[in-house]
């Protein structure tokens, strides 16, 4: 329902809601699989709807359950969405080549999929949204199914490929989205709710940045005296709750002002102990359960 969002260039835009919100309706308009009932949709300037064969040969697409032919061996299926997809054939080779290397699937090149374990056939979709080299990769739960290892693996692999593609990606594992992502848009029921960099919309819903300081030192003191730092709104001071030698002082500031180091400076200059210094903004999990309700 009049959703607008741009993916700027070798960006990692992560695409989020509930089940039902439109995240898979909105990415099968993308692709030019669905039309869309109004608006258009624009890739590099180009409409979709005026230029389809155009278009898409600017897109990679992973969906979720991954497109694969499953008595076909890896690289006879690469081969043929090289043709699929019009790469020239002069090229074909070089692009599966290079495709198996990038996923490191090389040595499995000649293994008939259906054999293959849920890592590697996701592994192999991957490749195939690769062929032709799109210009904007779309992948759909990228890692739904993966061993931890290989979760790790498909996260580097996505951060080097934003380096050559824009990317936008959709996960129901947040911590996944939090970890490759540069921007979010969070949709919920057929709406756009959010649309931010993920170090902004923290701040933003909570209206302050918090910080945690353990320490060892006066307590009195540290409140005292931190409360007087710019930009500070208030201070909190409890006992460790793990170490009675040690405090915990609660840190909250203006969103606008970044006071890790006025605070690290501060501490050195009364003579206490930093042992733990970290924020406590909202998780991303924290803000979408805020927004989607």
């Amino acid at each position: 329902n009049d959703i607008s969002f741009t993916a700027n260039d070798n960006e990692i835009l992560g695409f989020l809601g509930p089940n039902g919100a439109g995240k898979s309706t909105t990415m099968n308009m993308i692709v030019g699989y669905l039309p869309p009932t109004s608006g258009q949709i624009l890739i590099d300037g180009m409409s979709m709807e005026e230029n389809p064969r155009e278009v898409k040969k600017k897109i990679g697409y992973l969906p979720e359950l991954p497109p694969l032919y499953p008595e076909m061996r890896v690289k006879e299926y690469l081969k043929f969405v090289a043709g699929i997809k019009e790469v020239p054939k002069s090229e074909r080779e070089h692009q599966v080549a290079r495709a198996l290397s990038r996923l490191k699937i090389t040595d499995m090149k000649s293994r008939v999929i259906k054999n293959l374990s849920k890592g590697y056939r996701q592994r192999v979709g991957l490749a195939q949204a690769l062929i032709g080299d799109p210009e904007i990769l779309i992948l759909d739960e990228p890692t739904v199914g993966l061993d931890p290892n290989q979760i790790i693996e498909i996260r580097k692999l996505i951060r080097r490929l934003s380096k050559d593609h824009t990317i936008i990606l959709s996960s129901h594992i947040l911590t996944e989205v939090q970890a490759v992502c540069d921007r979010v848009v969070i949709i919920n029921k057929g709406k756009i709710v959010a649309s931010e960099y993920l170090s902004d919309l923290g701040q933003r819903l909570s209206g302050s940045r918090k910080l945690l300081l353990a320490f060892r030192g006066d307590p009195n003191l540290v409140s005292s005296s931190l409360k007087k730092l710019n930009g500070v709104n208030s201070v909190v001071v409890k006992p460790h709750s793990g170490d009675n030698e040690y405090y915990e002082a609660e840190i909250i500031s203006d969103p606008s002002i970044n006071l890790r180091i006025a605070v690290f400076r501060h501490m050195v200059k009364i003579n206490c102990d930093i042992i733990e210094f970290r924020s406590l903004d909202p998780t991303l999990e924290d803000i979408f359960l805020s927004i989607t309700g």
